[in-house]
């Protein structure tokens, strides 16, 4: 909105011409996604004790986890609101990518608000179905891919990190490939948030790291430099991620230990898609396995306990699934697993970042 208002007003007010700067705008919109949410958290959470909207804690988990009983929950509204505020202001509303992503995440965050809403009103950590979340998820994932695969600026070529040359085209099979990403980031997300402040890190350092791809696939020239696709209006993708990390920020004010909110599916579900959606808007989908290892660890060791359990009539790999719940296990303080986490997904993603060089 300020640079469709303002920056048009640049021949008379010369200081205005910073609107048209993607850096400048992305550093507003992570600023302003932070203070908004900085700001109404404390009446958002006092909201949310008065309704007793407060988080159901899995009967089977780790018994330190039964003192957050009745923590507000369904913080993700909060970042969605921020997040969505924040780029309606500072991004190019012209932009349909902007609208994409505005989409996929208010679409994702509905679905996981009725599976949150579901729990909350049964009293039980059982919300929606498995099956009935995942075929939402499709549904969703799969108006995102079909629209990019319909658009004249995008193809079903995909592209490797450290593989410069390799460059497969695959067609119409780009449009399964995209739900996979998207679905499966979605999923990662959401079974990585079970500590305070767990899933919230790895987002944002997720986040910052595609803010800096899609500043270079906007790039025509950079692009071409780096040997990386270059995508026409990326550069709004770029603000948009200025918002996730500003929101994300904002919202872990609130949410490291103790937390004193959770973000919920409404939250993590969102945040997972909206990611897989800036993956392959990107075309840099292989880099999420990268970037986002943390999710993928956690998605990975819950395929395997279960796949494991089944085929070994009833025997564990871990202690407990996902991941991290296995450390919590072995005796280490929630704290610790939350921030070495963090620390593994630092190094992640200066790893994705250095790949910008080595292709």
């Amino acid at each position: 909105m300020f640079y469709n208002l303002l920056y048009p007003l640049y021949t008379e007010l010369s200081w205005l011409n910073v609107f048209r700067y993607i850096t400048f705008r992305s550093i507003g919109a992570a600023v302003t996604a932070f203070l908004v949410l900085v700001v109404i958290g404390p009446w958002f959470i006092a909201w949310l004790r008065k309704k007793q909207i407060g988080q159901v804690i899995r009967d089977d988990g780790p018994q330190s986890h039964f003192s957050k009983q009745g923590v507000p929950t369904m913080g993700g509204v909060l970042i969605l609101f921020a997040m969505t505020c924040s780029a309606l202001l500072w991004t190019d509303l012209r932009s349909d990518l902007v609208w994409l992503l505005i989409g996929i995440s208010l679409l994702f965050g509905a679905i996981g608000f009725w599976d949150d809403l579901r729990k909350i009103r049964k009293g039980n950590s059982r919300g929606l179905s498995a099956r009935g979340k995942l075929v939402l998820q499709i549904g969703g994932a799969s108006l995102v891919g079909l629209y990019l695969l319909l658009s004249p600026n995008y193809d079903g070529i995909l592209s490797f990190p450290f593989f410069k040359t390799l460059q497969p085209d695959l067609g119409w099979w780009y449009l399964p490939f995209a739900v996979l990403v998207i679905v499966g980031a979605s999923n990662a997300v959401n079974l990585t948030d079970g500590l305070d402040g767990l899933a919230t890190g790895p987002v944002v350092v997720t986040a910052s790291t595609y803010l800096i791809f899609s500043y270079v696939a906007g790039n025509a020239l950079v692009a071409s430099y780096l040997q990386i696709p270059f995508v026409q209006g990326a550069g709004e993708v770029t603000v948009f991620c200025g918002a996730i990390v500003g929101a994300c920020l904002g919202f872990l004010w609130f949410n490291c230990y103790p937390a004193q909110i959770f973000m919920g599916d409404v939250g993590s579900l969102a945040l997972g898609g909206t990611l897989g959606t800036v993956a392959i808007i990107t075309k840099q989908e292989f880099l999420l396995v990268i970037v986002g290892g943390i999710f993928v660890m956690e998605a990975l060791s819950v395929i395997i306990q279960v796949g494991y359990f089944k085929v070994s009539g009833g025997k564990r790999i871990f202690l407990m699934a996902p991941f991290h719940h296995h450390f919590e296990k072995k005796g280490w303080p929630e704290t610790k697993v939350v921030v070495r986490f963090w620390i593994v997904s630092i190094i992640l993603g200066l790893v994705a970042l250095a790949t910008l060089k080595l292709r």
